[in-house]
């Protein structure tokens, strides 16, 4: 080893038998060796064997150099000092696909801030522009803007983009309020093995929303709700479901209780948005 490794190495010996409370001399009876030996170590003018440095390493248990151990690591922090500043934190990917798929609600214009510029939000603002949704980026291309149309065209939609996001199932709720009758391709997305859309189903259903599965597509037809006389009971407590059901219940007339609902973070974004 050259001079400099053999110096650093010492340093990390040193400072490791240090944190352990222990004198070089009691350092050099647990190796065998001498405490002169040790201070020779420690000062980088020995040299020092892969087998020594497991054996330090041991003796103080402390890892001294790691080889791609995937165990434990120890850490030293010494605390009690007050931490000031600012950090720009990233936005949500979650809150805001479900944001765009509200965006569909209402004809006018919407204004998202600080949008994630990620995969899945890029596939949701094609299929949104494939049925006619204006897209327009600004402010540097931190916030986007979106004006649906009057009359959506949804036999244009963009299929291949469809596929590749499991959240194209949120149209579900918003496109109820537009179109009596729809399809939307089979919901791709991530690879989380097989996941039900059953809930979904079963939610909107009390919104008058009925869904045939077939041709690689969901074909949904929209009929009068039922008065919402009871509660919605949501058969999985999950955010995407919770949402759609939400979406569906923004124009719906009267109160909707969702019971089992999730009240994560983006769920709890999207109630905001609806709010406003």
């Amino acid at each position: 080893m050259t001079g400099d490794y053999l110096t650093r190495i010492g340093t990390l010996i040193r400072t490791a038998r240090q944190h352990r409370g222990w004198s070089q001399a009691q350092l050099g009876e647990a190796l065998g060796t001498s405490q002169s030996a040790v201070n020779r170590i420690e000062q980088g003018k020995q040299n020092v064997s892969l087998e020594m440095i497991a054996r330090i390493g041991e003796a103080l248990d402390s890892e001294i150099v790691s080889l791609g151990y995937s165990g434990p690591m120890h850490l030293r922090v010494a605390g009690g000092t007050r931490l000031s500043g600012a950090i720009d934190v990233r936005s949500s990917k979650n809150a805001c696909v479900a944001i765009l798929c509200a965006s569909l609600l209402t004809t006018g214009r919407t204004t998202i801030r600080s949008v994630a510029r990620i995969e899945e939000v890029y596939r949701i603002l094609e299929v949104l522009t494939s049925i006619g949704v204006k897209s327009r980026w600004i402010n540097e291309g931190r916030d986007l803007e979106l004006t649906p149309p009057a009359e959506l065209d949804l036999a244009a939609m963009d299929v291949e983009a469809a596929r590749r996001t499991r959240s194209v199932l949120m149209f579900l709720g918003p496109l109820m309020h537009r179109a009596q009758h729809f399809a939307i391709p089979y919901a791709g997305g991530c690879d989380l093995g097989t996941r039900t859309v059953q809930p979904h189903l079963t939610a909107l259903r009390r919104f008058g929303l009925e869904v045939a599965t077939t041709g690689g597509a969901y074909h949904a037809s929209v009929e009068p709700g039922a008065p919402m006389d009871r509660p919605i009971v949501l058969t999985e407590r999950g955010d995407t479901v919770t949402e759609n059901a939400l979406l569906a219940a923004a124009r719906h007339d009267g109160v909707s209780v969702i019971r089992n609902a999730s009240p994560n973070y983006m769920v709890q974004d999207l109630c905001f948005f609806l709010e406003k």
